[in-house]
């Protein structure tokens, strides 16, 4: 079984999991952040690392699900490859800082791993405003973050809002501007309330006699 929180920089997307994996006893999987080597560099200068960047990102998410379905695992998973294709490596071209070539080359990897497996069985997607965003990367200090931009973070809300209007796996919204599920015990009961009903939805479809 596995779950996918999806959203912007600073949209809670791994406190969420770290909740959700701990409620349900299931093993987180995190972001690559710590062994990443392109992180600092991508930041101080984007043009330069956009390609190696969203490469290494790429690598690492197809293999979190290779290893997940290779394990048959209980797994929440702190953002998909979807959005490094649809929202980051295309927001990139977008601003001028992924050559055209670089972009093709990188969506071609992307499809063909895209091909090769399967969505996540339930994906949770944490709407942000700007300035919640700006606000909690600010609050959690990453030293390489500190230089976003608002019309970055701005462009990047954008595509996602595209991104998953057009995604259609399972998925829900959460609006982050009003449901505290850090802070609020009673908005996390609601987010894992909504979590069963998919899941146990899930469960039914995967019970029913297969047509011959």
């Amino acid at each position: 079984m596995h779950i996918a929180i999806a959203g912007n920089i600073g949209s809670g997307k791994t406190t969420l999991t770290e909740l959700l994996a701990a409620h349900y006893h299931w093993t987180p999987q995190y972001e690559d952040v710590d062994g990443n080597p392109y992180l600092y560099p991508f930041y101080a200068d984007m043009q330069r690392w956009a390609f190696h960047l969203q490469m290494f990102f790429l690598s690492k998410r197809f293999y979190q699900i290779a290893e997940i379905k290779k394990n048959a695992a209980y797994v929440v998973q702190d953002r998909t490859a979807f959005e490094d294709a649809h929202v980051f490596a295309s927001n990139l071209r977008d601003m001028g800082l992924m050559p055209p070539d670089d972009f093709a080359t990188y969506i071609s990897i992307y499809n063909l791993l895209d091909a090769l497996t399967a969505p996540p069985d339930l994906l949770i997607y944490l709407r942000a405003g700007v300035p919640t965003l700006m606000r909690q990367i600010k609050k959690r200090g990453r030293e390489y973050e500190q230089g976003i931009r608002y019309d970055y973070l701005d462009k990047l809300n954008q595509k996602y809002e595209a991104w998953i209007a057009s995604y259609t796996h399972r998925k829900f919204v959460i609006d982050v501007e009003t449901t505290n599920f850090v802070e609020d015990a009673p908005s996390l009961s609601k987010i894992i309330a909504k979590v069963d009903g998919a899941l146990w939805e899930l469960l039914q479809e995967r019970m029913q006699p297969q047509s011959l």
